[in-house]
């Protein structure tokens, strides 16, 4: 489930204020809708995580279907995506609205299955991808979870696990308030107690053409003067970037060369990941003063597609750039649903061998993306999708797909990487401990690889979703993340240790020089 801040465990997220038993329907933003109108046959636009938990942590050790089905029915009152569907304005003439789903059925949402023998990681992940590569019904509250048996040789996790693959539409949700709905289902202990709702839900009617139609007429009379406002906000930010370029303050992102993840994606979807320990992630950190620990992913992430490339001589001469979204949301509006985020480009120096003068370069070049973003105004993609009209957004994403426009146009970025914090605690969901939990999130035409990186108690998980035809070794792509990280760790912790020596080896020599002895000189190195 794109940045996340969760600085603390709060399971009454949503409030009276954004409580589901509200009736009133709601319009989804313009940036909302646009997740709608990206979607295709072959590029659903949900997000979601695997996660696998213990369940010997449950009371009587054991988790039923049914208690798993109560469990889900306590906690729908937490986050308004649970209950909410979606109704269309006729012909698209306006974005859509959220209603309380009328027929609304947790069975439908909640489902049960099980990995064939021997039940091991790679059959866990052809599963995982398989549920994610399938579309949401959109008749439907916009969102599914899969409990899955037989994880019975899964290295490191513990006898009788399930997992727990979810899906939610990223119309309803980005990283923020998809982390918000995931506290919904977690608890700090086993055997929390889950809080009443504050009003009984209540389901809406599901409201007429006419009714919307006129709902649309009311809303584009405001939307000129709208329009106005937005011009005046983009024109300052306009001159910050051309000031910032002309006094070399502010630099374009490098050129983005072409991969084989820049072209039309299928149907199919694989899926890999790789557990990290934050401990050694932020040794690595702290051996370069400056960076931080997104740096260090990304760094990871550089020399993992540089490996990848390298295998199969496909390798770009200039670095491949990523896009990195990046949360916009307000403190007061930590408990809404929807999307508030933008993305900067940043390059992930894939052109450079060494591991730590790539760390040091993903830094400098990271600092420039937030400079870029910042003099660009991170609100202004959600300010301009407001005034695009969802029958021209649809029909220019249909065209983009049907021409195969991904492959005769520049690409703009190579791959997506996304990092969401999470809680940095032992958290349990129908009583069952999380053991750990791997991202998952949607392709587009022109971008066929998606690395999500989850933080949860002190680990670090980064994944890979990609098409089929462009990754269809996404274990070897796993390999590639856990080469670059040890290749990375290695280098830091050569160059800690010389400079160790050195200061012990100074404080002796003074020792020395004191005591009227020439013992204890420093070392060359």
């Amino acid at each position: 489930m794109a940045a996340v801040r969760c600085q603390r465990y709060a399971p009454p997220v949503f409030s009276l204020a954004s409580s589901a038993a509200i009736t009133v329907m709601q319009q989804l933003s313009g940036l909302d809708a646009s997740f709608l109108h990206m979607e295709t046959g072959s590029t659903p636009m949900h997000i979601g995580s695997l996660a696998i938990y213990d369940q010997s942590t449950a009371p009587g050790g054991r988790v039923t279907f049914k208690e798993i089905l109560r469990f889900f029915d306590k906690r729908l009152h937490k986050a308004r995506a649970f209950r909410q569907r979606l109704v269309r304005v006729p012909l698209s003439l306006d974005r859509p609205y959220w209603i309380e789903d009328p027929d609304f059925d947790l069975e439908f949402h909640v489902r049960h299955i099980a990995l064939p023998r021997p039940g091991d990681w790679r059959q866990l992940c052809i599963q995982a991808a398989r549920l994610h590569a399938r579309p949401l019904d959109m008749r439907k509250p916009l969102w599914e979870a899969y409990v899955i048996e037989g994880l019975d040789n899964v290295a490191g996790v513990p006898k009788d696990s399930f997992a727990l693959v979810t899906k939610i539409h990223h119309a309803a949700i980005d990283g923020v308030s998809g982390a918000e709905i995931a506290a919904a289902i977690h608890d700090l202990s086993p055997d929390a107690e889950v809080d009443e709702p504050v009003r009984r839900w209540q389901p809406e009617r599901i409201p007429t053409g006419i009714e919307l139609l006129a709902k649309g007429a009311v809303h584009s009379v405001g939307a000129p003067l709208k329009f106005g406002k937005l011009l005046m906000r983009t024109g300052p930010s306009l001159g910050r970037v051309v000031g910032g370029l002309t006094t070399a303050q502010l630099k374009l992102p490098l050129r983005v060369p072409r991969t084989r993840f820049n072209g039309n994606v299928s149907a199919h979807r694989v899926f890999d990941g790789r557990l990290f320990q934050l401990e050694e992630i932020k040794a690595i950190k702290n051996s370069q003063p400056g960076t931080t620990v997104n740096d260090v992913v990304v760094t990871i992430c550089g020399g993992a597609l540089r490996k990848y490339l390298e295998a199969r001589n496909e390798l770009p001469k200039s670095s491949l750039v990523a896009m990195a979204p990046i949360s916009i949301r307000p403190e007061d509006k930590l408990g809404s649903a929807g999307n508030m985020v933008t993305a900067m480009s940043l390059p992930v120096r894939t052109d450079i061998a060494d591991p730590v003068k790539r760390l040091l370069a993903v830094q400098v070049e990271s600092i420039q993306a937030k400079k870029l973003t910042h003099a660009m105004g991170p609100t202004l993609a959600a300010d301009a999708a407001e005034f695009l009209p969802s029958t021209i957004s649809g029909l220019l994403m249909r065209m983009y797909a049907d021409a195969a426009l991904a492959e005769r146009i520049p690409p703009v970025f190579n791959t997506v990487i996304t990092n969401i914090p999470g809680m940095n605690v032992p958290l349990y969901s129908m009583g069952s401990r999380m053991v750990a939990n791997y991202g998952l999130g949607p392709l587009v035409h022109g971008l066929g690889l998606f690395q999500p990186v989850l933080s949860y108690n002190n680990t670090i998980t980064i994944c890979a979703i990609a098409d089929r035809d462009m990754m269809p070794d996404p274990a070897f792509y796993s390999d590639c993340l856990q080469a670059s990280f040890d290749e990375l760790k290695a280098a830091t912790a050569v160059r800690r240790k010389p400079a160790a020596k050195r200061r012990s080896s100074k404080g002796k020599s003074s020792a020395a020089r004191q005591n009227g002895s020439s013992a204890g000189r420093p070392a060359t190195h």
